[in-house]
């Protein structure tokens, strides 16, 4: 913790809207929660400067906290130039004191830069997944690292169950031929199937994969996860979850496979060409999670091959993805770019997170124990129950090829 003045805070956020902000939105207003799912209460900040419902996740938006930053006298950059020596952030990171980034446009905290900002005290991540920071690096370093849980998980839930349907509908390529003037349905049905009967499984069942698991129940599928940490008998009962002791098992019988687990080196490249091969051939894979937990090539390979039916997700490595990423030019794929947890909902949960957060950091007072990754020289918090000690940063300089290209 932190009861200094003056401090210099730097935030890296993605671009705005290549047409400018939008002069009204689509709605006027979000639903107000009271609580997530588990009873965990909602960001709690003394007051916000924002508006909950509007765009805060880029740079003009600034998380809306430049009125706050300013009146308790620090330095506030925010920049979306991220990647490469000559960036912004790399220039502006050698004397911060904190580091704001989002997992969407992710500000790449390899052990190589935080050795060059000594004063660097605290990365926070604005929403969750910190895998962005080599957490190896900041646990050496004694540099505290927390993010925003439960922010966006039922957003990535619903962008997951979403890519499901699209993926065994076969959406995309229908909405397609309506765009291109057609009326092709035998062309738009071949490879349209019922996702009821199917088995559907997801890899981790925490916060997000147990909501997935919840929102499928409706749907007459058969449910199956596998996690280090097993669901409490009821609630397995009540979904009618299968419990697979290893992703192996898992796999080999589901027709639909969604990722939720984090990104750390024992994820890192999980599914890979041994793994896919023991799905079901005409399998599909969602991925909500981290693109580095599936093997690029091995994705590629087999949606080629038949193998996979499909593939969908919003998370890609490095992120941006360079425009000749092979993911975007692989056959029957879904993806988005990384939008699965930046709805405008989840940007005012994640802003007032980000905000609660500095507020403890600043008044010297503890930061939630839930919004805790690395703190002490150690993993601690969410981070202890949910990630493993070392570093998955490694190849994060291929992102400087999105602007390059």
């Amino acid at each position: 913790m932190s009861s200094g003045s003056g401090q210099k805070i730097v935030c890296v956020l993605y671009d705005d809207p290549v047409a400018g902000f939008p002069p009204d939105y689509a709605r006027q207003g979000i639903p107000a929660l009271s609580q997530y799912p588990d009873g965990q209460t909602l960001p709690s900040p003394s007051s916000v400067d924002f508006t909950p419902g509007h765009l805060l996740g880029s740079v003009s938006g600034g998380l809306g906290l430049a009125p706050f930053l300013k009146s308790r006298g620090h330095e506030f950059i925010v920049t979306s130039d991220k990647d490469g020596p000559d960036s912004v952030f790399e220039r502006e990171l050698v004397d911060a004191d904190v580091v704001i980034s989002q997992p969407f446009w992710p500000a790449y905290l390899t052990a190589e830069r935080i050795e060059k900002a000594p004063n660097l005290k605290m990365a926070i991540t604005a929403g969750i997944g910190s895998d962005h920071v080599d957490l190896q690096a900041a646990i050496n370093r004694g540099i505290t690292v927390a993010e925003v849980t439960w922010c966006n998980s039922i957003s990535v839930a619903e962008h997951a169950v979403m890519q499901m349907l699209a993926l065994v509908r076969d959406y995309i390529p229908q909405y397609g031929w309506v765009m291109r003037g057609g009326w092709n349905i035998a062309d738009a049905a071949s490879r349209s199937y019922d996702i009821e009967g199917m088995d559907v499984g997801v890899v981790a069942a925490g916060r997000i994969g147990l909501a997935v698991l919840k929102r499928m129940k409706p749907f007459d599928v058969n449910l199956h996860y596998t996690d280090r940490h097993r669901l409490p008998a009821d609630v397995e009962a009540e979904l009618g979850a299968t419990f697979h002791p290893t992703v192996e098992s898992l796999v080999s019988v589901c027709d639909v496979v969604s990722i939720h687990c984090p990104l750390h080196p024992e994820t890192e490249d999980m599914f890979n060409d041994e793994l896919i091969g023991k799905m079901k051939r005409g399998s599909y894979i969602v991925n909500t999670a981290r693109g580095k937990i599936c093997n690029q090539d091995a994705i590629v390979r087999a949606l080629e091959s038949g193998q996979l039916a499909g593939y969908a997700g919003d998370v890609w490595f490095p992120q941006p993805a360079p425009n000749d990423h092979p993911w975007r030019s692989m056959p029957n794929h879904a993806m988005t770019p990384h939008t699965s947890g930046t709805s405008l909902s989840a940007q005012a949960r994640y802003a007032a997170g980000v905000r609660e957060i500095l507020e403890c950091w600043f008044d010297g007072r503890p930061i939630r124990e839930e919004y805790l990754i690395v703190q002490g020289g150690a993993l601690a918090g969410t981070g202890a129950h949910s990630y493993s000690e070392g570093d998955a940063t490694g190849g994060s300089e291929e992102a400087a090829r999105f602007t390059a290209s």
